[in-house]
């Protein structure tokens, strides 16, 4: 099949919704599909406000339009609430087109944290962004939960995975800092929460790899912690293998990939009860989930690695590429472009993804 992906989140951003859809594209061009990722890439951008390292682009419905014409994509996924998917969204509205769109991130409370909007009023905009979807894609039955009790309707669930062979135990960074040793992996932004983790009485040493508009004030803030930027690949692998336990504050956060990538390399997670780590988190044996991040902390450094890889090691990429495709419209009016009957294709992938989702629940 012929898919496009149109996300605002793209490289080099170093965050999940990237993460997730690098991934997807990967394992769908294995799969033999042809994929068309529509992103800022190329196009007009500015910096986001408060947050520079997010480029949206501007004025740039026509050069979409253009792509998508000459792609003719069977299927039509929007990923972000941004300009690149605002865009399609019109495009697809105006032309009749069934498409899907993706629940990746919690902007309400994100918003919220940043500026004085009411939680309300961004969820009244994202159920108009995503009304007309035939499905909404979110990564876990906590998250579908929360946008059902908001008034979202056909949310289905597309969960996340794991390399285990960049991800794993093998070779870990000798940080030779004083043990236990705490590591937070991800984006330094304020709705993270890290600060919350940093002032946490705790033994040994913390240890944040990241960058983001969060990270001058908290180095600043908490000059005993080691804060060493952006680490990637078996690089990043390594040095989460070095750690003891990773600490999960955020409050916000739809599903954190880098909890199932901390637990591949064998560390237990540290995390409050809320969506995301409640659905990522087999509480009591890959980690710990407490009101007291303190408490979850202490707890987790008693439970052992191999039951954190052997659960992560169960989250593929690929059980995940199956969902997504099984949630996706096809539109008939493309058909000439798809390999096979889509109604066939349709009915193939959702008989062998339901038996996947059956088996990762």
């Amino acid at each position: 099949m012929r898919i496009a992906i149109a996300t605002d989140a793209w490289s080099p951003q170093v965050n999940g919704v990237v993460t997730t859809l690098s991934q997807t594209r990967e394992e769908l061009l294995a799969q033999g599909h042809e994929v068309l990722m529509i992103t800022p890439e190329g196009r007009r951008t500015v910096g986001c406000p408060t947050y520079p390292e997010i480029r949206l682009a501007l004025f740039a419905g026509r050069g979409i339009r253009k792509d998508l014409d000459e792609f003719r994509p069977d299927c039509i996924h929007i990923a972000t609430e941004g300009p690149v998917g605002m865009a399609v969204r019109r495009y697809c509205l105006a032309r009749g087109l069934k498409f899907t769109t993706a629940y990746h991130t919690q902007f309400p409370e994100y918003v919220r944290a940043r500026v004085p909007v009411p939680v309300s009023v961004t969820v009244k905009l994202l159920r108009w962004f995503h009304g007309p979807a035939v499905r909404t894609m979110v990564p876990t039955a906590g998250v579908k939960r929360l946008l059902d009790d908001r008034g979202f309707e056909n949310a289905v669930i597309w969960t996340r995975g794991v390399r285990c062979n960049i991800f794993n135990p093998d070779d870990p960074v000798d940080y030779d800092l004083p043990r236990p040793i705490w590591i937070y992996t991800g984006r330094v932004a304020v709705e993270k929460n890290i600060a919350e983790f940093l002032d946490l009485d705790l033994p040994g040493s913390k240890v944040v790899v990241g960058d983001g508009p969060d990270r001058k004030r908290l180095t600043a803030l908490y000059p005993e912690c080691h804060f060493i930027g952006y680490k990637f690949g078996r690089d990043l692998a390594r040095h989460v293998a070095g750690a003891d336990v990773f600490v999960f504050p955020s409050k916000t956060d739809t599903y954190g990939i880098v909890m199932l990538e901390a637990m591949a390399c064998g560390l237990p997670v540290a995390a409050f009860p809320v969506t995301g780590p409640i659905d990522v988190i087999r509480h009591g044996q890959t980690g710990i989930l407490n009101t007291s991040l303190k408490h979850a902390c202490n707890a987790a450094l008693n439970l052992n690695p191999e039951d954190c890889r052997r659960y992560a090691a169960s989250r593929s990429w690929q059980n995940s590429a199956e969902q997504f495709l099984s949630h996706l419209a096809i539109n008939d009016r493309c058909g000439p472009n798809s390999r096979g009957n889509p109604q066939k294709i349709e009915s193939a992938v959702y008989g062998k993804t339901d038996q996947a989702c059956s088996a990762n629940s």
